[in-house]
């Protein structure tokens, strides 16, 4: 309860010390600008133009109830490989067996490409939320899966043994040594796998789905609508920055703030 309310006494200085970031931004829209000046409107539409589309784009209901379904599914696979991947990761570094038998499956899962994946999913499930699904989950599981296991893995036997030795509880060990280390690797693999996910439930929705953010661009493809296709891969964008800078990071630097 103190971190939370520590998060968000602290949340307007984490903003604060964001403008760095929103400087590179307005620095790529300046290079996106200077293309559109190049190419002209057909090749790279102005970052304008695509500001004003999606204005159109929110205020059009059909557009809000899409952006909820790809929100959705993206974080319904990713909560499924986040808490499958997490549990099997961390049972899996604790056994070496287990250990040793996981590698050659987690090869085979990173080395099929996701669209393969959609290709099998829509055989067996056919078009819908659950090729959507199975994809992301598939696609991502193996990230949170090898961060799990390599921060279970890499827990300091010297380090246990000290604690023993000065009588810890069992809350003391989890929370001085076992927590903060496999968080260390648990939370880069879990934002690595969120943006996995929402590339993936993109891809998965523009190929196998009649709704969602991802069959929105693949109508503005068919019309090529180049203006209406960045604005929507604007959107999808900003929802990732928004969960990643504005809700994981400052989670993570009060977490991991015993690295100071």
């Amino acid at each position: 309860m103190k971190t939370v309310v520590k998060i968000i006494r602290d949340f307007p200085w984490f903003l604060w010390s964001g403008w760095g970031s929103i400087a590179s931004i307005f620095l790529f829209l300046a290079f996106w600008d200077l293309g559109n000046q190049i190419y002209g409107s057909l090749i790279l539409p102005s970052p304008a133009e695509v500001f004003a589309s999606m204005g159109q784009l929110f205020a059009d209901e059909s557009f809000l109830n899409d952006l909820y379904l790809t929100i959705k599914r993206g974080l319904l696979g990713f909560g499924i490989s986040l808490a499958v991947g997490t549990f099997l990761g961390l049972l899996a570094g604790y056994f070496v067996t287990a250990s040793v038998m996981s590698r050659p499956i987690v090869t085979i899962l990173v080395g099929i490409p996701p669209i393969a994946w959609i290709v099998l999913a829509m055989i067996w499930f056919g078009f819908g939320d659950m090729t959507v699904m199975f994809t992301v989950v598939v696609a991502s599981f193996p990230i949170v899966f090898v961060g799990a296991l390599q921060g279970s893995r890499t827990l300091e036997g010297e380090l246990k043994e000290m604690m023993d030795s000065f009588h810890l509880s069992f809350w003391q060990k989890c929370k001085d040594l076992y927590f903060p280390h496999l968080f260390s690797y648990l939370f880069p693999s879990w934002v690595s796998a969120l943006g996995m996910s929402w590339k993936i439930v993109i891809m998965a929705e523009l190929l196998s789905a009649n709704d969602g953010i991802g069959a929105s661009l693949a109508v503005a493809r068919s019309h090529l609508d180049m203006s209406m296709a960045l604005a929507l891969v604007s959107v999808m964008i900003g929802v990732l920055l928004f969960v990643e800078y504005v809700l994981l990071e400052p989670v993570k630097k009060e977490v991991e703030s015993w690295r100071d």
